[in-house]
Parts: structure tokens; C-alpha cells; sequence
């Protein structure tokens, strides 16, 4: 496991109010929640390889973990952090100090484990937390977030807050149900998010839209939505391996199949940056309303 070297507050944050990340110009990040329902999907894996698949498009990414309890998004990238979330809850260190560098030039915000539901947070804890959010350096084109297993309250508030939602299943039929059930959720409470699929482990792009498909005509039928495919990840023994030396595996293994696979969504992200952004500058000032009211 590499030491990571800490990034100074100007390289990850940025004084600003909580009024949001427009950077000068107008221009502000796409602000992505990555999520499942189910776990063991591999979400967390897609979050790491996206956001170094993204970084390697020359596009400033910052990673941030949003698992609160069990967090471990900086394992996949290789990271020993000195300091997570929960020093900047209390208060001792700013969004800008707990920024480490992952590959490619990745900003990874940990998020530690064992953490306070978002709950139980003091008011003052939860608008401190979202004004260091709004500290994130405005020069990002990217924020990704990893969101937590499940539908918890803590969950659902991240997919509102976030411009754009990724779901994640597998060919599983357990999978393909929970990732109706988030989206069923999402549209519930936000009609009109923007939601994107992409199947994991599949074995071939037949079998990946055969399961979009599945997921897509439920959509239709009963909630009267159409969501979005973003593709698919291949099943391949390089990412196991990756993981297990703790580096991504579009990083480590970049001929993979399932590296290819990622660049392709990756590209398939940016050819539609000038279509969609996902925030007009309001977005951390709603998450501190809603966390703190």
C-alpha cells in the first residue's frame, strides 16, 4: 500500500460560500452518484476505474466516498490516508487537508469508517460538512460519488443532491431487482433525474442489454420513465487481481478487457459534456438545507 502525499489545501479546496462550484465562466462539475441497491455489485470498483478512466481524458476528477460506515474506496485506489471526513466533522481539518492523490491524478476524498449517520450529526457538524463541500476546488470536471449500500435515508440524499445517477447491476436477477427498487425511489422523490445504467460482470455486450432491457421495460411500465445506458463492464480475472493489489484496474492492466470497457464509458461521458451538466451553482446551498433544516 503506497503513502499517499497529502494535497495542499489550494489543489482539492478553495474558499468558497455554499452557494455552489461555478467556476469562473460558469462552468461547474457533473456531479455523479454511482449506486446499487444491492451490494457486491461492484460499484466502488466502477467508481475508482471511471474516475481514473475519466482522469486519463485530461478531465480534473475528484472521487469521494460517500460510505460513511464502511468505507473503502481509498483500498481500491492503494491509499493509506492520515486523515478522513471525520476530522473535518470535527472540525480539525478542512475538505482541502483530507484530499489525497490517487493514479492518474484522481482526487480521492475518504470518508473513514465507523462514522455518525448523517442523523445523528450535530446541525453544526452537518453545516460544516456541506460547507466544505462547497470548498471543492471550482477547476473540477468531475465529482464521483460512491455512494453506500442500500437505500438508507443517508443514500437517497446523495442521489437527490447529485445532478446524475449511476445504477449498477449485474446479470444477477437479486441485482437487477434492487437496482429497480433504488430507481423506483430516485423517481419517486425526483421525477425528472437524470438515471444511467450500467450491467457489471457481464459476459458479452449481448447479455449486458438483454439485462438493461430487462431493467428499462419494468421502468416504462410501471413508473412511465425511460433511463439511459451507459454500458457495460466485461467480466475479466484482471480486475479480481487488480483489486487485490490495490490498484485499478484501468490503471494497472490498461488492455483489459474490462479496461476497455470503462475507456468506453468514460468516452461515451465526455462526448456528452456540452448535453448535460448537472448543477447551475445551487447545488452544495440544497444539500446544506437539506441536511441542516
Amino acid at each position: 500500500m503506497t503513502s499517499p502525499d497529502r494535497l495542499s489545501p489550494h489543489s482539492c479546496g478553495r474558499t468558497a460560500s455554499a452557494r455552489g462550484l461555478a467556476a469562473p465562466g460558469g462552468r461547474t462539475p457533473r456531479v455523479i452518484a454511482v449506486t446499487s441497491g444491492k451490494g457486491g455489485v461492484g460499484k466502488t470498483n466502477i467508481v475508482a476505474n471511471l474516475s481514473v478512466s475519466l482522469a486519463e481524458l485530461d478531465r480534473k476528477v475528484i472521487a469521494l466516498d460517500g460510505d460513511f460506515g464502511l468505507a473503502n474506496l481509498d483500498i481500491l485506489f492503494g491509499l493509506a490516508p492520515r486523515h478522513h471526513l471525520g476530522h473535518v466533522l470535527c472540525g480539525d481539518r478542512t475538505m482541502g487537508d483530507i484530499c489525497v492523490q490517487g493514479p492518474a491524478g484522481v482526487r480521492v476524498i475518504p470518508s473513514g469508517s465507523g462514522l455518525q449517520r448523517m442523523s445523528e450529526l450535530t446541525r453544526a457538524q452537518r453545516s460544516r460538512l456541506a460547507e466544505e463541500f462547497a470548498r471543492i476546488d471550482a477547476d473540477t470536471d468531475y465529482v464521483l460519488i460512491d455512494t453506500a449500500t442500500g437505500i438508507s435515508r443517508n443514500v437517497i440524499q446523495f442521489l437527490l443532491m447529485a445532478g446524475e445517477v449511476i445504477v449498477v447491476s449485474t446479470p444477477e436477477p437479486a441485482a437487477i431487482i434492487d437496482a429497480y427498487a433504488v430507481i423506483k425511489i430516485i423517481l419517486a422523490e425526483a421525477p425528472d433525474k437524470n438515471i444511467q445504467a450500467v450491467v457489471n460482470c457481464a459476459e458479452s455486450a449481448s447479455e449486458a442489454r438483454e439485462v438493461f432491457g430487462q431493467i428499462d421495460s419494468v421502468v416504462r411500465r410501471f413508473l412511465d420513465r425511460e433511463i439511459e445506458y451507459l454500458g457495460h463492464i466485461e467480466r475479466d480475472p484482471r480486475v479480481l487481481e487488480a483489486v487485490r493489489g490495490q490498484v485499478p484496474v484501468a490503471h494497472r492492466f490498461p488492455d483489459s478487457p474490462a479496461s476497455r470497457c470503462f475507456r468506453l464509458l468514460a468516452q461515451r461521458m465526455t462526448q456528452r459534456e456540452g448535453e448535460i451538466r448537472s448543477s447551475e451553482g445551487l447545488l452544495w446551498e440544497t444539500l446544506l438545507n437539506d441536511w441542516v433544516n
